[in-house]
């Protein structure tokens, strides 16, 4: 059992205090603490905070320096550093980490995808951000030909990188009814049912079923790293069960 944020947006915290923060965590939990770590992108969140919601490449460009800083403090350094968003002279973190905790950062956009290729050791893999401050609901960034596209930015930095998606698994005796369902539900029609089938973060059907899905989608896209809402745990406990071990 491993314990993580999935994930706290850089600009909530500085990097020097996160860094304390999760090598403490990573500590007490004897080693199983797992940063996720995003560039923020609900603006709704941020005016409630009273906080000022930069433009997408400043929040970008904020988390890489960040994320430089986090692996220098978590290297036990004494770390000097002056960049466009943040300056620390002379700042070690405590407690001192043998084996720093991996490093989840979730990316839609092409900057992000890259950054987190460059320096995640899981990406969870996104819709794109918009610039007005929300998610974009539309049903292509959601196809499998949009994630295997963002999948290969990621790998395309040439590392070895575990990669992620929020799932959703309704375990339904038709495959075919459950995604006209969906596809309904989210104003896309009837007739999107085919492309909601083959989307990478829906497990649609019955358990043998969704099971297989999940075996062809990490082979196909590398899918290997599911998360599952909070609401959909008791519904994703049988595909959990049958895949534990596989």
């Amino acid at each position: 059992m491993k314990v993580a944020t999935l994930v706290l947006d850089n600009d909530y915290r500085h990097p020097v205090l996160l860094a304390k923060e999760a090598a403490t965590l990573h500590q007490l939990s004897g080693g199983r603490f797992e940063l996720g770590l995003g560039a923020g992108w609900l603006r709704v969140e941020y005016e409630a905070a009273g906080m000022v919601f930069d433009r997408a490449g400043v929040r970008v460009g904020r988390l890489a320096e960040s994320v430089r800083l986090l692996k220098e403090l978590f290297a036990g350094k004494e770390v000097r550093f002056e960049g466009e968003h943040y300056r620390v002279d002379g700042v070690t973190s405590f407690p001192a980490v043998d084996v720093p905790p991996p490093l989840l950062i979730g990316a839609g956009s092409p900057r992000m995808l890259r950054l987190a290729g460059r320096e995640a050791d899981t990406v969870g893999i996104l819709a794109k951000a918009l610039p007005g401050g929300t998610i974009s609901d539309a049903m292509e960034e959601r196809l499998s030909s949009a994630f295997a596209a963002k999948a290969d930015l990621v790998r395309a930095e040439g590392r070895d990188v575990e990669i992620s998606s929020v799932v959703s698994v309704d375990l339904a005796d038709d495959p075919r009814a459950a995604a006209e369902r969906y596809a309904v539900e989210h104003g896309w029609g009837a007739g999107a049912a085919e492309l909601v089938e083959d989307m990478p973060a829906k497990f649609l059907g019955p358990l043998d079923h969704v099971v297989e899905l999940a075996h062809q989608r990490r082979e196909r896209l590398g899918l290997s790293y599911l998360v599952v809402s909070d609401r959909e745990l008791e519904a994703a406990a049988p595909l959990v069960r049958a895949l534990s071990g596989r």
